[in-house]
């Protein structure tokens, strides 16, 4: 890694070196994703991931054109249930669902 260089390029250089990685950032983002900011910061998780493993074949294996995939996960993005479940598809990963500490 360069000696300073922007956060989302550390985020995406961190999730080359280690892909399972991926795992607990995207988790965790989807855990906060109903704190103030949370959406914004699923999208970036999501986009991360993404560029970590190239753009265009998480597109080509998520069966969508890349510039649909860019503005998916772009900040002003809000894909579809249908794209949030290729694009998870495509990188590997699966949407999963557990009871939260509030109501057990």
């Amino acid at each position: 890694m360069k000696a300073s260089q922007p956060h989302d390029e550390t985020v995406v250089e961190m999730l080359k070196a280690d892909p399972e990685m991926a795992d607990v950032y995207l988790a965790t983002a989807f855990e906060e994703a109903n704190l103030p900011g949370g959406q914004f910061a699923l999208l970036a998780a999501l986009r991360h991931i993404a560029e970590a493993q190239g753009m265009a074949n998480v597109a080509e294996k998520a069966g969508m054109p890349r510039e649909s995939l860019y503005r998916a996960l772009s900040p002003r993005g809000n894909p579809t249930i249908k794209t949030l479940l290729a694009v998870l598809a495509a990188s590997g990963l699966q949407l999963g669902v557990t009871r939260s500490e509030q109501h057990v």
